[in-house]
């Protein structure tokens, strides 16, 4: 993993795309905080945080489809793009900015 600064900003490169099979999700360790990638069967990629709300699932574990992340744990279901729970009463997730590199690599963008 790199890593490079701007003001303000803090970009970690986490490595090429195919790191991330299509339609899995996987945990990264950054700083102090976990945050759980996922990338669709269609090749959109997101990151949310790493544990669900109600009793902190790891949400990279869960199933995925249809722009949504299941919780494995008690099936809890959160929308992908936005973190807002679907048909459930927890919290929101929190959601970060991720994008693809000229080259095909995870840019993982925090606010510092």
């Amino acid at each position: 993993m790199s890593i490079m600064m701007t003001p303000g900003r803090v970009m970690y490169n986490l490595g090429p795309l195919d790191r991330l099979p299509l339609g899995e999700g996987r945990t990264f360790q950054i700083g102090e905080a976990k945050i759980a990638l996922f990338r669709t069967r269609s090749g959109e990629v997101f990151a949310l945080q790493a544990g669900c709300p109600h009793k902190n699932g790891p949400l990279a574990d869960g199933m995925t489809g249809d722009g949504k992340v299941v919780c494995p744990l008690h099936g809890y279901k959160f929308c992908l793009a936005s973190g807002e729970p679907l048909g459930n009463t927890c919290a929101p997730l929190k959601t970060y900015n991720v994008s693809l590199g000229a080259n095909g690599e995870i840019l993982l963008s925090l606010d510092r």
